[in-house]
């Protein structure tokens, strides 16, 4: 299996870098596409009158949800081999697209991201509190550095199960850790993947620097998820790898 090293640090810390895995055209597509999702965003706090939806603050932190919907060429890149190696290498032999987002930190103040769990963001808004563990891809358009808020990462913490998370009034960020909690900086470069558990802690530091800070995040699950209650498929399950073998192609 191709990934064979980051495969047994995934099974073992929780997370793993893909080293140099998006290059040339598909990476200039991810940073193209990405300043036409920023400027969705702020027209949308335009249209309501105000600076915050969500997590989502104009100039300092976007989050842009759902974006392989607007802009299909994304689906290059999602439904690439490239993804499908990591997939193998992170879930195995089953997966399915979840989830798409841009995230980006704006220039000279991007706000930070306080530690939590992507499985206990599921859970705090609504989602099945008994989901399977799933992979979010973290991959950064740019350097990423402490500087401009690089991600940092508690190894291990994948194996405490959903931790509880609590809404912090302000930046409305899910909690799961105190902000003092250690971890470890991972600074990657434009193009490499840090792919790490739903279950793995992580946060990152604010932008301090001229230049937005932009990263393009990808998420794939073992299984379908479906909400709790009403069993309606929740965000995505578009089949990539099946037994092993890729399915669907970009």
């Amino acid at each position: 299996m191709r990934y064979e090293q980051q495969a047994r640090h995934f099974a073992e810390q929780g997370f793993a870098v893909f080293e140099g895995a998006l290059a040339g055209d598909t990476l200039a597509l991810l940073r193209d596409e990405c300043d036409a999702f920023v400027a969705r965003e702020d027209a949308r706090m335009d249209t309501l009158g105000v600076d915050t939806i969500g997590i989502s603050h104009r100039g300092k932190r976007y989050f842009a949800n759902e974006c392989q919907r607007v802009a299909p060429a994304l689906r290059t890149m999602l439904f690439s081999e490239t993804m499908a190696d990591v997939c193998r290498a992170t879930l195995g032999d089953t997966a399915y697209f979840f989830f798409d987002q841009y995230v980006v930190k704006g220039p000279e103040g991007g706000l930070p991201f306080s530690w939590h769990q992507d499985s206990g963001y599921v859970v705090g808004n609504g989602g099945p509190p008994d989901h399977a563990p799933y992979v979010t891809c973290w991959c950064p358009l740019d350097d990423a550095t402490v500087a401009n808020g690089t991600v940092r990462l508690m190894p291990g913490s994948h194996r405490n199960g959903i931790l509880p998370h609590s809404r912090q009034p302000g930046s409305n960020d899910l909690v799961g850790a105190p902000a003092e909690a250690e971890g470890i900086v991972i600074e990657a470069k434009a193009g490499d993947i840090v792919a790490f558990s739903s279950l793995t802690l992580h946060a990152t530091g604010a932008n301090t620097t001229d230049r937005p800070r932009r990263v393009y995040l990808a998420q794939y699950t073992p299984e379908a998820m479906l909400d709790p209650g009403t069993k309606q498929l929740r965000r995505n399950a578009i089949a990539l790898l099946h037994q092993g073998r890729q399915v669907t192609f970009g």
